[in-house]
């Protein structure tokens, strides 16, 4: 999938916003971004769409969990590419999404900072293609 069509499908884009498209193609090459852009510049965008185009998953950290039930809300509009893992999920529902992650059913999966904290969920996360 190429990244019109992931903008298209996934967010009903049909052009990216200023600066969108520079940031990607910098995390497409494999290069660091820090990328500062103002309230709904669509920073989001900026590593969702490199996330669902890649052939691995990719982890977003984020301590709010309103914002990732938003976000996976949003994804998942058209298909289940995103989930979340957080204080909500009983220990089931975290490793329903770790399998679906080992089966290449979620492509973006969002974590609380907290959870990193445990060293064997870290190393399973890594041990994750």
């Amino acid at each position: 999938m190429n990244l019109l069509v992931a903008l298209t499908k996934y967010f009903g884009h049909k052009d990216f916003r200023p600066a969108q498209k520079e940031i990607i193609d910098e995390i497409n090459s494999g290069n660091n971004v820090l990328a500062v852009l103002p309230t709904g510049a669509g920073k989001s965008i900026c590593f969702q769409i490199p996330a669902l185009i890649s052939k691995n998953y990719s982890i977003v950290i984020s301590p709010l969990i309103a914002l990732m039930k938003d976000q996976v809300d949003s994804l998942n509009k058209s298909d289940e590419i995103a989930a979340f893992i957080n204080s909500t999920q009983s220990y089931f529902e975290t490793e329903k999404v770790l399998q679906d992650i080992h089966f290449g059913k979620i492509k973006i999966v969002y974590v609380a900072p907290e959870r990193l904290e445990n060293p064997e969920f870290a190393v399973r996360l890594k041990n994750l293609n």
